[in-house]
Formats: structure tokens, C-alpha cells, sequence
């Protein structure tokens, strides 16, 4: 699994959300999501951005782990464990990655 050490950066610099939202330029709600781990996918160019305001390489902010203690699962939430595990759509009710229908919309 992919980790995002945002939170670890940030903290080590003694910077919040906000100092990196104004230094970047990246929506808030972006930032707070990678910041913690709710993210399943990741701009490469809000990182490069990333790494540029933090001065860090991308092997810095993000790491592979092979395993993931259960309390860092859980504070990954369910954007994270939901990538994995698809949902019966409540119409039709076959199985689907996100449960919406076309004719629902």
C-alpha cells in the first residue's frame, strides 16, 4: 500500500495545512485529504508542487509499505479501503466499483 507522509513533513517544518495551501497554491480540501491519507489518487503536478514548497524528493512524501497496522487502516477511512472493495449498486444491485446508474442521474 501507498502512503502519503504529508503529515510527517509538514509537522517536521513546523507548517500547518494553510502554510502549504498558500505556498502551493492546491485547494485546501486537497491538501487536508492527502494530509490524511483519504486520497486515492494524486496529482503529479500538486506533487511536484508539494516537493518543491517542503524542498523534499517524492520518496519523502510518498512510501510503499508491504503492511499496514490496523489502527493506520482505519485512519486511512473508508476512501482508501472502498478502492478495494467494490459496493452492490442499490438499483440493479450487481456489483460495481461506484453503485450508480446512468438512468439515475
Amino acid at each position: 500500500m501507498i502512503r502519503i507522509l504529508l503529515s510527517t513533513r509538514l509537522g517536521e517544518r513546523k507548517w500547518t495545512q494553510a502554510d502549504l495551501v498558500r505556498e502551493t497554491g492546491i485547494r485546501a480540501s486537497t491538501i487536508n485529504d492527502l494530509y490524511h491519507e483519504m486520497t486515492d489518487r494524486v496529482s503529479l503536478e500538486q506533487l511536484d508542487q508539494i516537493c518543491k514548497a517542503l524542498d523534499c524528493d517524492i520518496n519523502e512524501i510518498l512510501v510503499r509499505e508491504e503492511k499496514i497496522d490496523e489502527r493506520t487502516r482505519q485512519r486511512m477511512g473508508p476512501a482508501r479501503s472502498a478502492a478495494n472493495s467494490p459496493i452492490p449498486c442499490p438499483d440493479c444491485h450487481a456489483v460495481r466499483a461506484f453503485p450508480l446508474h446512468l438512468g439515475s442521474v
